[in-house]
């Protein structure tokens, strides 16, 4: 009779069950390993949110650590345009294609479009069986999406945008266990994202005059700073512009503080509309005015400055009672390096150039 250790069956029976135990140890170990990985990776991400406060460079950094995990053919951040109630594409992280950066998504269409309005993620296998996948986008640029995953990005119930990733390595599927991880690094990037936003929220009230919107005379001053390094960096001329309004104390003196204070900001917006977005506004103190116009010559400024004379002069205030109530301006020019060399000088020329038409014709523009 056949013990059971010499028993073919039996024996069969230990070594299949001694291999299975094998393989489910070296899953379970794999899986262990993996898990390991996905841990540190976010970890990772989680210190990449002290190392900086610019969205788009925090996002690629992020994508890049996410990417060791999530390998897919693109990437994608579109943010939320509250204004115009669409998705933006802000950062494309992609091997076959970063065309789609800067285009516009309305929420609610496509796959991004829907996570965005029902702030809900969305696993598609194979886009084809999704009926919510739109390839519009994918046919202007050329990028045929087989799988996609996409997940809200949102804080305190706030959304920012969506991230999608579409087409795995070798356009594998995705799988839920991506659609848990691109959640996690989803989470990462809202809250770098509205870091960001606070300091930038932050850093314009310290830097921006209340009354008129423009930047006040500190940041003016620093900003001065900097584009005269550029211009002599680059041998080129920066134009400086100073501009007080004419008889202003009688403004406030017959109308009120009130009406002088909208007044000074409706002038500050005048100023605003018609400069570059390379130039810079600044309140100077009470209504002195001061603009940098970066890269343009004396010649140049004098004609912006003709144009800015008309508008100010045309500018109707009405008050509450009905009153029309018009200001004049006078401005003075200073070129960086023509006629000054250095801060110091060009502040003083600017400014006396300006004294000097408010000492003489007032509502005119002398050039130094």
């Amino acid at each position: 009779m056949l013990s059971c250790e010499k028993c073919p069956i039996c024996t069969d029976y230990f070594q299949e069950w001694l291999m299975t135990e094998r393989r489910d140890d070296e899953r379970l170990l794999e899986m262990l390993h993996r898990r390991n990985e996905e841990l540190e990776t976010l970890v990772q991400i989680g210190k990449t949110l002290t190392s900086t406060l610019d969205i788009e460079e925090l996002s690629n950094l992020i994508i890049e650590k996410g990417n060791l995990l999530l390998k897919s053919r693109a990437w994608s951040l579109l943010l939320v345009d509250e204004y115009s109630n669409e998705l933006i594409f802000d950062v494309v992280v992609s091997d076959v294609t970063t065309e789609l950066k800067g285009q516009r998504l309305p929420v609610g269409e496509g796959i991004a479009g829907w996570v965005a309005k029902h702030r809900e993620a969305v696993l598609a296998a194979d886009v084809t069986l999704d009926p919510r996948f739109n390839d519009c986008l994918e046919q202007q640029v050329g990028f045929k999406a087989c799988s996609v995953v996409c997940v809200p990005v949102q804080i305190q119930g706030q959304l920012l945008g969506v991230m999608q990733l579409v087409n795995g390595e070798d356009d594998e599927p995705f799988t839920h266990n991506d659609l848990t991880l691109l959640s996690a690094i989803a989470d990462y990037i809202a809250i770098g994202i509205s870091n960001a936003r606070n300091f930038s929220r932050v850093r314009e009230l310290v830097i921006t005059d209340d009354l008129t919107g423009l930047y006040n005379a500190r940041y003016f001053d620093d900003l001065l700073d900097v584009e005269i390094s550029r211009a002599q960096r680059f041998d080129s001329t920066l134009s400086l512009v100073f501009i007080d309004l004419d008889f202003f104390k009688l403004v406030n003196d017959n109308h009120g503080h009130l009406v002088g204070s909208r007044m000074l900001a409706e002038i500050g917006q005048l100023l605003k509309t018609r400069i570059r977005t390379v130039d810079y506004g600044a309140r100077y103190g009470g209504d002195e005015f001061v603009l940098i116009l970066p890269q343009t010559s004396k010649q140049g400024a004098y004609d912006l400055v003709c144009s800015l004379r008309e508008m100010v002069r045309n500018h109707v205030l009405l008050t509450e009672d009905g009153s029309e109530i018009r200001v004049t301006a006078s401005f003075g020019i200073a070129a960086y390096p023509i006629d000054a060399d250095n801060k110091i000088d060009l502040i003083r020329l600017a400014d006396n150039m300006m004294y000097k038409v408010k000492q003489t014709t007032r509502d005119g523009v002398l050039m130094a």
